[in-house]
C-alpha cells in the first residue's frame, strides 16, 4: 500500500492545469447505457473511481477504451444487467447505472452502494423517484431489483436537494413516456453538465440550471459525444493549498464562476485572488485570517471543500468555525489534523478551529477523498516530515496529485509502506 511523504513547510509557486470533473464524468459514463452505440467522452481524468466505473460497464457488456483522457464506451452488445456487490461497494456512484438500465433495458439488479465511510447517505430519494416513474422495486439480499415495461412521466418533488437523486431521475426519465417534472432539483454544475450532455444526444429538457426541470420523454437518444467540464473541487483544493502555504499559484483551465463561494472564503482569509475567463491566480498571506464558513447546496460553499478549508484555517490568526449542513458527520479528518498539532474542537456539526503558529509533521491516515487533500495541505504547512497513509482514497478523486504538487515546488513523494 502506498503513502505520501511530505517535507514541509513549502510555499507553492507556479501553474497547475485542472482536469475534468470526477463528479461530472461518473454520471455521464452511466448515461452511456441509455443508447446503443459508441459514446465518446473527452477530458476524462485518470482516477481510481473512473477505472472502477469502467470495470462495471465492462461487466455489463460494454467495450471500453481509455486513451489520452478520451473515453470510448461502446454499448452495442450489453449482455448483463447486474451491477455486483464487489464493485458497487467500493464506489457510491455505481448506483447511477440503476436508472439508465431500467429506462433503456426494462430491468436491472444493482447492489446497494458503498464508498466513503463517513455519514449516512441513503439512496431513498433515488428509489422514490424511480417508483414514481413506474418502476417496480424489490430489495433482495442487499440488491435492488428493478423492472418496468416502460417508465412513465410523473411529478417528482424532492424534500431536500439531492445531486445524486436529481442525476438518477434525469437519466431515467429522458426515455419515459410523457412529461416528468422534477421540483427542488439540485443546482450543482455537475447536474447542469449531465442535462446538457443528454440534450446534445437528443433528450428534451427544459429548466436546466433551475430548481424546476421539465423533461419530455423521447423514444431513444443518440450515443453521447461530450467534453467534461473542469473539476471545481480540484481547482478549489489547489486554491486552498496556495492560500494556506502563502504561495503564488495560477490555476488554469478551470471555471471561476463555479468557484465563487470558495474564492470568497479565501479572500476573507486574506488571500489575493484574480480571475480570468478560464483561470484563477491565488496569492496567499503569511498567515490567514479567521473566517466563519457554512456549507450549503450550490451555489453555497461546497461540502466537498469543507475538509480543505479547515486545513487552511489551522494556522489562522484567531478562531474560525466551519459548519457542515450537508453531511454533519463528515469530520473524520479532524483527529488526524490534531496529530499535526491543530487545535480543533468539534461541537455537533460545527468545527471550531483556533489557529496555531506552526503545525508539526506526523504520521496520519486518510479516511476519504477530501480528507486526504486536507491532510496534504496540512502537511505542506507543517514543519518536518508528514506521512499520509491510505492514499488510495485520494487516487479516487485527484489524478497524480503528488506529481503536480512537485511542479509547484512541494517536497512530496509516493512510497510503498
Amino acid at each position: 500500500m502506498d503513502m505520501f511523504v511530505i517535507q514541509g513547510p513549502t510555499r507553492l509557486s507556479g501553474t497547475v492545469v485542472i482536469n475534468g470533473a470526477k463528479n461530472a464524468v461518473l454520471p455521464l459514463m452511466a448515461a452511456a447505457l441509455l443508447a446503443r452505440g459508441k459514446n465518446v467522452i473527452e477530458n476524462v481524468p485518470r482516477l481510481r473511481d473512473v477505472h472502477t466505473m469502467i470495470q462495471l460497464l465492462e461487466i455489463l457488456g460494454a467495450r471500453v477504451t481509455f486513451d489520452k483522457h478520451v473515453l470510448t464506451i461502446d454499448t452495442t452488445r450489453l449482455k448483463r444487467l447486474e451491477a455486483p456487490y464487489d464493485l458497487v461497494r467500493t464506489m457510491r456512484a455505481s448506483i447511477y447505472v440503476l436508472g439508465p438500465l431500467v429506462a433503456a433495458h426494462r430491468r436491472a439488479r444493482v447492489s446497494m452502494p458503498g464508498g466513503c465511510a463517513w455519514g449516512p447517505r441513503p439512496i431513498d430519494l433515488h428509489l422514490m423517484a424511480l417508483e414514481r416513474l413506474g418502476a417496480k422495486l424489490a430489495l433482495d439480499r442487499g440488491y435492488i431489483n428493478a423492472t418496468a415495461r416502460r417508465l412513465k412521466g410523473a411529478e417528482i418533488v424532492f424534500p431536500i436537494s439531492s445531486v445524486g437523486a436529481t442525476g438518477q431521475t434525469l437519466m431515467a426519465c429522458v426515455l419515459a413516456k410523457g412529461i416528468t417534472t422534477i421540483k427542488n432539483a439540485a443546482l450543482e454544475p455537475e447536474i447542469t453538465e449531465l442535462a446538457e450532455a443528454l440534450v446534445s444526444a437528443g433528450a428534451k429538457i427544459e429548466g436546466i440550471g433551475q430548481t424546476t426541470m421539465r423533461i419530455e420523454g423521447v423514444e431513444e437518444i443518440e450515443p453521447l459525444k461530450y467534453r467534461v467540464m473542469p473539476d471545481r473541487i480540484e481547482a478549489g483544493t489547489f486554491a486552498a493549498a496556495a492560500a494556506a502555504t502563502g504561495g503564488k499559484v495560477r490555476i488554469d483551465k478551470c471555471n471561476p464562476s463555479h468557484l465563487e463561494s470558495v474564492l470568497h472564503a479565501l479572500r476573507a482569509c486574506g488571500a489575493k485572488i484574480q480571475t480570468g475567463r478560464d483561470n484563477v491566480y491565488v496569492e496567499g498571506p503569511e498567515r490567514v485570517d479567521p473566517v466563519h464558513v457554512v456549507t450549503r447546496e450550490y451555489p453555497g460553499f461546497p461540502t466537498d471543500m469543507q475538509a480543505q478549508i479547515i486545513a487552511v484555517l489551522c494556522r489562522a490568526r484567531g478562531t474560525s468555525t466551519v459548519k457542515d449542513t450537508i453531511y454533519p458527520d463528515r469530520f473524520t479528518h479532524i483527529p488526524e489534523l490534531r496529530r499535526l498539532g491543530a487545535n480543533i474542537r468539534l461541537d455537533g456539526n460545527i468545527a471550531v478551529i483556533t489557529g496555531v503558529k506552526m503545525l508539526k509533521g506526523a504520521p496520519v491516515m486518510a479516511t476519504d477523498i477530501r480528507a486526504s487533500s486536507a491532510l496534504i495541505i496540512s502537511g505542506l504547512m507543517a514543519r518536518g516530515r508528514t506521512e499520509i497513509r491510505r492514499v488510495y482514497h485520494i487516487d479516487r478523486g485527484y489524478e497524480a496529485i503528488e506529481k503536480r504538487l512537485r511542479k509547484l515546488g512541494a517536497s512530496i513523494r509516493r512510497v510503498s509502506e
